[in-house]
């Protein structure tokens, strides 16, 4: 068994983990399949939809805010029970959700992309207090979605462009400037997904197809890197007791018969301690 391992079944593009605080409890998706998944003390446990999902923050101990092709929805992890909270892009059938995180402030912050990867056809929003707006458009793959400890910055990433943007947030967490580039992965020819900031700063990245997630100071600069057993790392989070647990999601999608033969736990989560702390992860305000 490898040491690494927190979950084997194997998803085809999973993505989204989230530590519940409250339930000191994982939850991640599989977002092809239309899948939310957890485990517990009596094992795995899923829930299917009949849509794709990708990402979710928490609102109490038992509801998600959990964003689909075309809505955001309250889901009571109880019950099973959805509550429609808004629309996501409702009226466009080539698009999807992918990458979102809370941010300090109680939004949620959402990318979306076209559902074959086309080109621009994607856009970064914002849900706040009840107003869904739009703050980025014509992103071909959003991800990376992630924010500064101190509330000041907010990071993202239209992986196809492998350059790390940050922006300056004001005092409600709204942009207050032009979002410029905080890492030009370009010149190591790196595809940044998704990523999480630490309690001190430093931000994880998922790297897709360098089975890595590579850790870079809150100046920029390239710290380390966390190998992992996937070619096709999409995100990570810190969980755990102690907030020193990185939990790391992973793709099958895209590799042929010998990639996965050579790559057999591609499509786990995979976890390992670490001597840094992650942020609480943010609630969310409806």
């Amino acid at each position: 068994m490898n040491a690494d391992l927190f979950d084997d079944r194997r998803c085809s593009l999973g993505e989204g983990p989230l530590w519940h605080p409250e339930r000191g409890q994982l939850f991640w998706f599989d977002i092809l399949a239309g899948r939310l998944l957890t485990r517990t003390g009596d094992g795995p446990a899923a829930w299917d939809f009949d849509q794709m999902v990708s990402a979710c923050g928490w609102v109490d101990h038992d509801h998600l805010l959990v964003a689909s092709e075309t809505r955001l929805f309250l889901f009571n992890l109880v019950s099973g029970a959805e509550e429609r909270v808004c629309d996501l892009e409702g009226d466009n059938a080539l698009t999807r959700s992918n990458d979102g995180r809370a941010d300090p402030y109680g939004g949620f912050w959402i990318g979306t992309m076209g559902k074959k990867g086309e080109d621009h056809a994607g856009a970064i929003y914002r849900f706040y207090r009840g107003e869904l707006r739009r703050l980025y458009d014509r992103i071909s793959i959003s991800n990376a979605i992630c924010f500064a400890p101190d509330g000041r910055h907010a990071y993202f990433t239209d992986t196809r462009t492998q350059r790390l943007m940050r922006v300056a947030l004001d005092g409600e967490g709204w942009p207050a400037a032009e979002a410029d580039c905080f890492i030009d992965f370009r010149a190591d020819d790196l595809d940044p997904d998704g990523a999480v900031v630490d309690a001190v700063g430093n931000l994880w990245v998922a790297q897709w197809g360098a089975s890595r997630v590579a850790v870079y100071g809150p100046d920029g600069d390239f710290l380390f890197a966390e190998a992992f057993g996937a070619p096709h790392l999409t995100c990570p989070a810190f969980g755990g007791r102690d907030g020193q647990t990185l939990y790391v999601t992973s793709a099958r999608c895209e590799l042929d018969e010998a990639g996965i033969a050579q790559h057999p736990l591609a499509g786990s989560v995979f976890q390992r301690d670490v001597t840094l702390k992650g942020q609480r992860e943010h609630k969310v305000q409806l």
